[in-house]
């Protein structure tokens, strides 16, 4: 793998901080972040959304499902409210290991390390292409034969083919316990349709790494046989949200998403 910072080419965490309104990327990463932008202007909201699922998925695996070890896959830019501090404030003895391959990301890992006294914290310069490194990497903060929730927020969609992505998860999900949980957020068509297709195509014209569609079907189909967490697969602005200040449901965006359960 190569771990070189190549400031000439965008790369998907860095135009996500960009979208989120981070400091953290380049102007190469801000070109191609105004040219999808353009074309597809809601991409804000759904940056905004996935992180904040991130937060609400955390403290349901915390809170109510009782997980104190994370694998976040896919970790990207640190911001606010990170894997670790969501779960540190329900339980402070909660262990987090992230895993990212983009050097800019590995330059920031500080901010991902900074655990409670009681919990641990690591990072893991890694490629979900290479789950077995991941695990044995993972297994000298976690505790594989204990219950895991394997963070894939925003990273399946860049595994093409699907035959590889289902031997990643199934890969991931064997090496840990019953009771065990993956949280989930893929990019779809479901809402905006040939717009967010348009979007995809401008990105992957620049960007790295690649970026596959799927239909909500497809995503779930990858984990045919576990348990999904109510409300099961919805977009990510839809699980389980805050309430809004009118009464009503936030807009959906295409960014899809669901917990399951390993029974």
């Amino acid at each position: 793998m190569n771990s070189r910072l190549d400031t000439t080419v965008p790369h998907t965490a860095r135009i996500w901080n960009y979208w989120l309104g981070g400091k953290d990327n380049f102007a190469v990463d801000r070109q191609v972040g105004e040219r999808v932008k353009g074309i597809f202007p809601v991409v804000i909201e759904l940056a905004r959304a996935d992180r904040l699922f991130l937060g609400r998925a955390v403290h349901y695996l915390v809170a109510e499902a009782g997980i104190r070890q994370f694998l976040d896959i896919g970790t990207g830019l640190p911001t606010q409210d990170n894997t670790h501090e969501v779960a540190q404030r329900v339980a402070p003895e909660a262990r987090i290991v992230y895993v990212d391959n983009d050097p800019l990301v590995l330059v920031h890992a500080r901010a991902l390390l900074t655990s409670s006294a009681r919990g641990a914290t690591d990072y893991i310069d890694a490629d979900l292409h290479d789950p077995d490194t991941i695990l044995r990497t993972a297994a000298n903060t976690l505790t594989l034969s204990e219950p895991v929730a394997i963070m894939l927020l925003g990273v399946m969609h860049f595994i093409n083919d699907d035959d590889e992505l289902q031997q990643i998860i199934d890969r991931l999900l064997a090496a840990v316990p019953s009771g065990s949980y993956v949280a989930v957020a893929n990019t779809t068509t479901a809402v905006n349709g040939e717009a967010t297709a348009e979007a995809v195509r401008v990105w992957n014209i620049d960007a790295q790494p690649k970026l596959k569609l799927r239909t909500p079907e497809r995503i779930a189909e990858f984990f045919t046989g576990l348990e999904v967490v109510e409300p099961g697969w919805v977009s990510c602005s839809r699980w389980r949200p805050e309430v809004q200040d009118d009464g009503s449901l936030p807009v959906e965006v295409d960014q899809w998403c669901g917990i399951v359960r390993k029974p």
